[in-house]
């Protein structure tokens, strides 16, 4: 652990990453007022509503009143007119995914970065005129809550919520009965931390901007089929079912303890994988892209002596923005690099990059150095950025 953990943080309200952590994280909400003091949203309404007109965005409207039918949901892409035909109060424009579209946000997010990357999912901004809201609801993840422009009022309840208090009929899961245990206003810079399942209900007071740091919690289900489906591909699909030696029996329908026992044995050999190879699967299942955010090659790959040049007169790279790394630590200083569900065995020589590559979103010289000490680690450099998952922003 950093020495930054031991430090009081006032993002934290005082509290150090250690403590945060220890009493806070998935347990009990957390409200911080000023945690970053002078905050100024670095998005204007008009800037969030130009994104949600864009077709490779993923954006919501919710409309508590005046749409079809209340609470009704409506998808983007929107366009202008969408905009200038929307009633003056209770609607909010939701866009997800906002540091990958516009990189520069991204820096919204590190602050939050004391939470391992792979758990982090995106930046979510959200606009609302005077009592817009999504209604009171519940996550399935730990969220931060940044109060951006504007105020807002929340409410919680850390009660757990039935099953079937629900609105019927409603495509958003809002809850049909909601009782608040504590409220606050919340004002530019001001900060919440909800854990998991905790009920809440945000009303905007006017015009209002709150970004959302969310995180990632994969369901075991789907973890479980996914690592079913990777040993699948793994597997020999040539191999039958063979049972030299079969002895006769007396009812052809009996299921006989022989066959019971191959097939059993089967199955545990099939599922009884390494820790090595569950690694390698995470690895690469957490570090998939979102649809839509595939790094793309480039079609003029860059030659080792441009990189060189490039970093040399000054030049950043920077992480694709929708591209994830990270590694997994192995014995005698070696380890795996991950990026965007590809896997990079790398010795000692190449250790430290793949750890600067995963701690630093934008790099230069300075920051590689100590990195770039040899040819090979030059030219994981170059494959990396020619494969579009690190990228030059010429101009």
């Amino acid at each position: 652990m950093t020495q930054a953990s031991n430090q009081p943080l006032p993002l934290l309200g005082g509290l150090t990453v250690r403590q945060f952590l220890r009493d806070y994280w998935q347990q009990k909400p957390l409200l911080v007022r000023k945690a970053m003091p002078g905050f100024k949203s670095p998005i204007s309404p008009e800037e969030l509503a130009g994104l949600a007109c864009d077709e490779e965005v993923v954006s919501r409207l919710v409309m508590e009143r005046g749409g079809r039918t209340p609470w009704e949901l409506r998808r983007g892409p929107f366009t202008e007119e969408d905009f200038l035909e929307l009633p003056e109060t209770h609607w909010t424009l939701l866009v997800s995914d906002v540091e990958k579209q516009a990189p520069d946000m991204a820096g919204l997010i590190e602050p939050f970065r004391f939470v391992p990357d792979w758990r982090i999912d995106d930046l979510m901004i959200s606009y609302a005129p005077e009592h817009g809201t999504v209604g009171p609801h519940v996550d399935d993840y730990d969220v931060f809550l940044l109060q951006g422009l504007g105020r807002r009022r929340w409410q919680i309840s850390t009660q757990p919520v039935d099953p079937d208090n629900f609105l019927p009929d409603v495509e958003l899961r809002i809850l049909d009965e909601f009782e608040a245990e504590q409220e606050w206003v919340l004002e530019p810079g001001d900060l919440l931390y909800l854990p998991p399942k905790v009920a809440h209900h945000g009303i905007a007071l006017g015009p209002c901007m709150t970004y959302s740091i969310g995180f990632r919690a994969p369901l075991h289900s789907d973890m479980i089929g996914r690592y079913v489906d990777f040993l699948m591909e793994e597997a020999d699909h040539e191999l039958r079912y063979r049972d030299e030696g079969l002895a006769p029996q007396d009812n052809p329908g009996r299921i006989g303890a022989d066959a019971l026992d191959r097939i059993k044995d089967l199955i545990r050999s099939s599922l009884a994988t390494g820790d090595d190879l569950i690694e390698s699967w995470f690895g690469r299942y957490i570090t998939e892209p979102k649809p839509g955010y595939v790094a793309e090659p480039e079609d003029d790959p860059y030659t080792l002596a441009e990189l060189r040049r490039h970093l040399k007169d000054g030049g950043q790279l920077e992480r694709n923005p929708g591209s994830r790394f990270a590694y997994i630590d192995h014995g005698q200083d070696s380890v795996t690099l991950f990026v965007d569900g590809q896997e990079f065995a790398l010795g000692p020589a190449l250790a430290t990059l793949a750890r600067v590559l995963c701690r630093e979103r934008i790099l230069d010289s300075r920051r590689l150095q100590a990195a770039l000490g040899g040819d090979d680690a030059w030219a994981l450099l170059l494959d990396l950025l020619n494969e579009g998952f690190l990228v030059i922003y010429e101009g």
